[in-house]
């Protein structure tokens, strides 16, 4: 099968799936897939399975970025921030959603693999910098919404929900093991409390600090 059927194939996977955003699924539509993944992994672009991409990240499963985007439910006003660029396409994703997209990875040479792919696609919304995405990006906040694609084990850093703006939602992954992880969308109540929502069950690599790594985007 050509790369054309196989991005179709997967659409109609990811409807009956529970992808229903028609936004969502016409953004997945539009990004190459093959463009962020390496050359010896091009056929399987379209496959629903996460790929490495070097530096011991990998590029998420395009069900899972599917499912995160739809729980973001993003407008195209907003300001979203991404903890861990990756391959950047989960920000190329998100940049055909929202207004401007604000990115943070810890890897220099992921980052600037991803910052080349955004220019040759011509996406002009995003900014992105190299750094602790633990620590978010305060100079930016309040965000409307947050992505976090790596996994904190018990809470996500009070810093990453400061920075939420009051009627935002963030989506993140947590658990103990990679084997106990879920993504979960945080949002506030009307006295500014936190609001956990547990969703499905994924597997990412760790959310830490400047001390180690992170990113699957």
């Amino acid at each position: 099968m050509t790369l054309e059927a196989n991005r179709i194939r997967l659409i109609m996977e990811l409807r009956k799936q529970g992808i229903t955003q028609s936004d969502v699924l016409g953004a997945i539509e539009r990004v190459p897939r093959e463009a962020f993944v390496p050359e010896t992994f091009q056929d399987q672009a379209y496959e629903n399975m996460a790929l490495p991409i070097g530096s011991g990240q990998t590029i998420s499963q395009p069900a899972v970025v599917a499912f995160m985007t739809q729980g973001l439910d993003v407008g195209p006003r907003m300001r979203v921030l991404e903890i861990g660029t990756g391959s950047g396409y989960q920000a190329a994703i998100l940049a055909k959603l929202c207004r401007r997209l604000y990115s943070i990875e810890r890897h220099k040479e992921l980052l600037s693999t991803a910052e080349e792919k955004f220019r040759e696609l011509r996406i002009n919304n995003i900014t992105a910098k190299a750094g602790d995405g633990t620590l978010g990006w305060p100079e930016q906040a309040p965000f409307d919404r947050i992505i976090v694609t790596a996994a904190a084990t018990r809470e996500i850093p009070r810093t990453l929900i400061d920075q939420l703006a009051p009627d935002g939602i963030m989506i993140a992954p947590m658990g103990d093991t990679a084997r106990d992880q879920h993504l979960y969308k945080f949002t506030f109540d009307e006295a500014r409390e936190i609001q956990t929502e547990r969703m499905w069950p994924v597997r990412f690599v760790p959310l830490v600090g400047d001390d180690a790594s992170e990113s699957s985007g």
